[in-house]
């Protein structure tokens, strides 16, 4: 049984040989990214169960990326090779401090070839929570039918829908990203969003007044990212405020995001404390940000012990 399943698309990153604007880099490197498979990988270096529903173009950049997630122990069984459609790509441009641009090639993504009855109720039985972004609706139109679906069959059979509206404005507008992200809300138990991001879902940033507006969908969990400011999250009537852990260094925030999620949904299968999975997540998402890369930077279990102090590691 697989402890997360998610669906979305995957990229091959190029990732820049040095920062600044992206028109004076002279070569990059290729990586593996896509927000979904970025939380599948996390998931599964945590020691989860995870697996992954997707499509992926018939060619050399679709085998790269199989072959890499089944080399991280995730569940390729609900993926399959499309002719026709070649593998997404996106560039990324790193700034000095951190920051990014991402230019993306998905116009002909191959999960757009995806059909709602395509999906394996079989699947979803043998699961415990679908993860799910507001990326993959707003990469092809027929996506948005197909994750309406992939949540009927989560309620269906009695799965945790985590939702992540990670929204990407190049993809969508910001009202039709409100219009989806509000329509999901009733199905959702675990919402994991950037505060931004529920300004442009519900146009308040405060986070009082968003968990009063999400206060009607009844969201068993709702957790508010706020990256160098830690994260609150609100479960049974209780808010937390859990403070950010410090990044020994800050070389790429791509990523960061999707480790949060990770550890927060560690945490929620493990019955842990509504202050243990936040401080839990933060940590892995401090951790991210230290490394170059989507999810070169996701840590395996021991590595978030060791900086949480939890385990010693002997180098030596």
């Amino acid at each position: 049984m697989n402890d997360v399943i998610t669906i979305g698309d995957a990229m091959i990153a190029f990732n820049p040989s040095k920062t600044g604007p992206m028109k004076f880099v002279p070569s990059f490197t290729k990586n593996i990214g896509g927000a979904e498979l970025n939380v599948a990988i996390g998931c599964a270096r945590l020691g989860l169960e995870a697996g992954w529903i997707s499509r992926l173009g018939d060619d050399e950049f679709g085998k790269y990326i199989r072959n890499f997630a089944r080399g991280e122990g995730i569940d390729t069984s609900q993926v399959d090779f499309e002719k026709g459609h070649p593998t997404s790509l996106n560039f990324k441009e790193i700034m000095e401090d951190g920051s990014v641009r991402t230019f993306y090639y998905r116009e002909k993504s191959p999960t757009a070839t995806m059909k709602p009855d395509e999906l394996s109720e079989e699947y979803f039985k043998q699961a415990k929570i679908l993860h799910i972004t507001g990326i993959f609706p707003g990469v092809a139109e027929q996506n948005l039918e197909l994750t309406r679906k992939a949540i009927e069959l989560a309620k269906q059979y009695g799965l945790t829908v985590s939702f992540d509206p990670n929204i990407r404005l190049k993809l969508w507008s910001k009202e039709e990203i409100s219009e989806v992200s509000i329509s999901f809300l009733p199905d959702v138990d675990i919402l994991l969003a950037g505060v931004e991001e529920m300004e442009v879902i519900f146009g308040e940033s405060d986070q009082e007044k968003i968990i009063e507006a999400c206060a009607p969908y009844d969201i068993e969990h709702i957790v508010l990212k706020q990256g160098e400011n830690g994260a609150v999250g609100y479960h049974n009537n209780q808010l937390v405020d859990a403070e950010a852990v410090l990044p020994t260094n800050v070389v790429d925030t791509v990523g960061a995001g999707d480790g949060f999620d990770a550890g927060y949904l560690y945490g929620y299968l493990n019955g842990w404390s509504l202050e243990r999975s936040l401080n839990f997540a933060n940590t892995i998402g401090s951790m991210v940000i230290g490394v170059v890369g989507d999810n070169e930077g996701l840590p395996y279990l021991e590595d978030v012990q060791m900086k949480l102090g939890e385990i010693e590691r002997i180098e030596r």
